[in-house]
């Protein structure tokens, strides 16, 4: 059966904790190669990190070109046995469908199939009648961790065989409330980092001979995080950073700390670049320190960009689409965490519509069967709009 529901119990029954597939992507794959598709199975790897299967398949061959973007890894379940359904039973109780990844984002990726799945049929097994127009997958198995086998090298991989993606929808849940609440149509960036402080060890006893720095660090932490980063722009909420932890490292009550760090991560909008953001919060951190605190702060490697796409065609399309079928005319946000579409945001504008966010990474994970049939009506309609 390839409609949403089998499509999706299909995979919630693979275990695929990153980095396992446990046959998820098999799953995937199997369906689109009978519809049609020129199916690909690419692994990537580097020293010091798990091997990642990912899949990219294409039915098409000219513009336009609308790929529908997903992972089938998922977080661990956790203790399995709070669940009321097995983590990964895929079972059915009272309209829902519960297992890990139901909503994020099997649930996503069994819509985005069946409604093309359902398209085809529908034209003759072409994206059109007359022959023109892609549709491709672009899957893969390392979204929930690092995030470095995954779309990243799978996007490069595609980019050398001269594939040319005109626009990406990605399942990932946008929706807080309801189906047909929220578009994500672009992310925050994130930066994180450590603050060190530097001072000189010593008894508590003779502090004249010592420099505590967990007073200096103290001050610095204001410094850096109640002054605004900026107001908010056009389209993103003010950028904020939060300090997450503070350290010395210290197990005796009696000898003052030779240094003190404090990690802290930042979300920033489009008024900033990764590397304008630096300077920025480097400046501050000069300017209350001086001369007097030894200072500095280590930046962790990002590849977490900000991005947007602007309201155009595209997302009026995908709003009429989502409107038709809920009812609903969906906010376009930019809020929440990150996703991969900031790396899909550097080959074509993407949009990210998928269930309701609720319940994931949640004991009992689960999603409402009618909002799969929704869905995949939703994908369906945004098919039909960008080919008519």
């Amino acid at each position: 059966m390839n409609d949403a529901l089998s499509i999706a119990r299909d995979l919630l029954r693979c275990p695929s904790v990153t980095p396992a597939d446990a046959g998820a992507l098999g799953v995937v794959e199997k369906i689109l190669s009978a519809a049609g598709f020129e199916v690909h199975r690419i692994t990537f790897g580097e020293p010091g990190t798990a091997d990642i299967d990912n899949l990219y398949a294409r039915i098409g061959s000219t513009a336009p070109h609308i790929t529908f973007g997903g992972h089938t890894d998922v977080v661990p379940p956790g203790d399995e046995s709070a669940w009321s359904h097995g983590a990964f039973s895929g079972d059915v109780k009272d309209g829902f469908l519960y297992g890990r990844g139901a909503v994020d984002m099997k649930g996503g990726i069994a819509c985005s199939v069946a409604a093309v799945l359902e398209h085809l049929a529908a034209h003759g097994g072409k994206p059109r009648e007359d022959g023109n127009g892609s549709i491709s997958f672009l899957i893969t198995g390392d979204e929930e961790d690092i995030s470095v086998n995954g779309t990243i090298k799978l996007l490069q991989w595609a980019a050398t065989r001269g594939e040319k993606f005109d626009h990406c929808v990605l399942g990932e849940p946008s929706n807080v409330e309801q189906l047909g609440d929220c578009i994500k149509v672009g992310r925050r960036g994130s930066q994180s980092g450590t603050l060190y402080v530097d001072g000189i060890q010593g008894h508590v006893a003779y502090p004249q001979r010592a420099s505590n720095p967990v007073p200096d660090i103290s001050r610095l932490i204001l410094a850096l995080s109640e002054e605004p980063l900026d107001h908010g722009s056009a389209q993103f909420q003010a950028s904020h950073l939060e300090f997450t932890s503070v350290d010395v490292g210290n197990t005796a009550s009696n000898v003052i700390p030779g240094q003190a760090r404090a990690k802290f991560n930042i979300r920033y909008n489009d008024l900033h670049t990764r590397e304008s953001l630096r300077d920025l919060v480097e400046q501050r951190l000069a300017k209350t320190a001086g001369n007097r605190i030894r200072a500095r702060i280590v930046w962790e490697p990002s590849n977490s960009n900000v991005f947007v796409t602007k309201p155009g065609a595209f997302t009026e399309l995908a709003v009429a689409a989502i409107e038709e079928v809920t009812g609903r005319r969906p906010e376009l946000s930019t809020s929440g965490g990150t996703s991969d579409a900031r790396f899909i945001a550097s080959y074509c504008p993407v949009i990210e519509f998928g269930l309701v966010g609720q319940t994931m990474h949640q004991i009992d994970e689960r999603t409402p069967v009618a909002d799969l049939e929704k869905l995949t009506k939703i994908y369906r309609g945004i098919l039909e709009r960008y080919f008519g």
